[in-house]
């Protein structure tokens, strides 16, 4: 789709921005070889660099992994644009805001259990990019290892270009919808859903609504892929086809647009003389997503006991230790529990991974009270954790009769290490203060045999 003028608002003129929004149409696949063109004949056919590209077009490689990683790995796109992204003028550093990035060496890793309130309402013309907020993380993005928890409140459409070159971003909308406007095309993502930028690839964020709010996962590591199967066989959990890619739609904008860079921690700015989401055609793999989380198929059990979190897995970076994520995307959707003599929610543990938690909408079944849409809680790695008293007390009496649980839709990003917060984040106002008193009242129920 393009815009067919000088104006990026021109597209909208035809109905307005969710109007557009819920008209777009997608590729089906997760990882597939996506091929698109906005305008007929942009695509070169038999080669990727031709001598002369189709339509004046200046053909570029974009390189998500390295040019020898295995072919099951690799992720690299084709970008067919008006102008070539090495036509920009030098970047200077700006203000970096409520954004930071690992190393997280601004306060010691804490062993608490730890929980948030909702973040504060943002000052009025606040976008998406000023409304990044960062709770913490761990690993280094200069060595592309570990990530980073980042929260979002916005009242206000980005007219600036963003890229990230430190990591992907998993946004996890949790009130109001945004039209994400990216170099290969334009993406409807509403809560419920979640949308997927891979590292350094160039978009801008429209507000459907008066105001959004969520969760951003930044991926220093290995880009997210589908988790593998092993014995459940070759269906389940998040299939690829429900993974929906943009079709190619280009700004053909001429004159001022900030672009903003992040790049090893720090932000960058420059002023381009054109829009860089010009690309009329493209193909490969290294692509944005969008996925609704209600498609997940939750695999459960039939019979007793209560599987571990891992079968929630949406998708995962792998480290360099085969099963150990450097971060999982874990989704808890609606499911049905019929586990029999089961405690059905989730059970007291301490884990080796670290679980930051945050719900979307509706009520977490281990949580009564505390825990509420746009916020979240951090248990750190061996952290005591579990349902709460009121929780245990219900779930220990119920009657275990068919159980659909369809009333909330929580998500956790697991990480491998230690989740460091950030000193605005231990110093927040709206981190709850008396978080441990959901444990307390547990009463002794042991009775020796006599």
């Amino acid at each position: 789709m393009s815009d067919g003028g000088t104006s990026r608002a021109s597209v909208f003129e035809r109905g307005g921005a969710r109007k557009t929004a819920e008209g777009l149409t997608y590729l089906s696949g997760f990882g597939n070889e996506h091929s698109s063109e906005a305008v007929p004949g942009a695509l070169p056919e038999g080669r990727n660099s031709p001598q002369r590209a189709p339509l004046g077009l200046y053909a570029e490689q974009l390189s998500g992994t390295a040019f020898t990683e295995p072919r099951a790995h690799n992720r690299r796109s084709w970008l067919y644009r008006i102008h070539p992204s090495a036509a920009h003028p030098a970047f200077t550093r700006t203000d970096n805001g409520a954004i930071r990035t690992a190393p997280f060496t601004e306060t010691v890793p804490d062993p608490n259990r730890l929980r948030w309130n909702p973040r504060p309402e943002p000052a009025p013309g606040t976008d998406f990019l000023a409304g990044l907020w960062t709770l913490g993380g761990n690993g280094d993005a200069t060595q592309r290892t570990g990530m980073a928890v980042h929260l979002y409140h916005a009242n206000s459409s980005m007219d600036r270009v963003f890229s990230d070159a430190d990591g992907e971003l998993l946004i996890v909308p949790e009130r109001g919808g945004l039209l994400l406007h990216t170099e290969f095309g334009l993406l409807h993502v509403e809560p419920a859903h979640v949308a997927l930028i891979p590292r350094g690839v160039r978009f801008r964020v429209e507000l459907l609504d008066a105001s959004a709010r969520g969760y951003v996962c930044e991926n220093y590591g290995a880009p997210f892929h589908l988790p593998d199967l092993g014995p459940i066989g070759a269906n389940g959990l998040a299939n690829a086809r429900d993974f929906r890619a943009p079709v190619a739609a280009y700004e053909d904008v001429e004159g001022p647009v900030e672009v903003v860079n992040k790049f090893c921690g720090n932000l960058w700015t420059a002023t381009y003389d054109h829009s860089p989401l010009d690309v009329v055609a493209w193909h490969g793999n290294h692509v944005p997503y969008i996925y609704d989380l209600r498609r997940f198929n939750v695999i459960g059990t039939i019979s007793y006991d209560h599987p571990d979190p891992s079968i929630f897995t949406v998708l995962t970076s792998p480290s360099d230790t085969p099963g150990l994520a450097g971060v999982d995307f874990v989704v808890f959707a609606p499911r049905w529990l019929v586990g029999e003599d089961t405690f059905r929610p989730p059970y007291f543990h301490r884990n080796v991974m670290s679980e930051y938690m945050g719900l979307v909408e509706g009520a977490y079944d281990a949580k009564a009270e505390g825990f509420v849409p746009g916020g979240g809680s951090l248990h750190n790695m061996m952290s005591a954790h579990g349902p709460d008293r009121e929780t245990f007390d219900r779930a220990s009496a119920a009657e275990l009769k068919p159980q659909k649980i369809d009333d909330g839709l929580a998500f956790m990003f697991e990480t491998r290490w230690p989740v460091t917060l950030t000193a605005q984040a231990a110093g927040a106002e709206h981190l709850q203060q008396r978080y441990d008193d959901v444990w307390q009242g547990l009463e002794r129920h042991f009775r020796p045999l006599q």
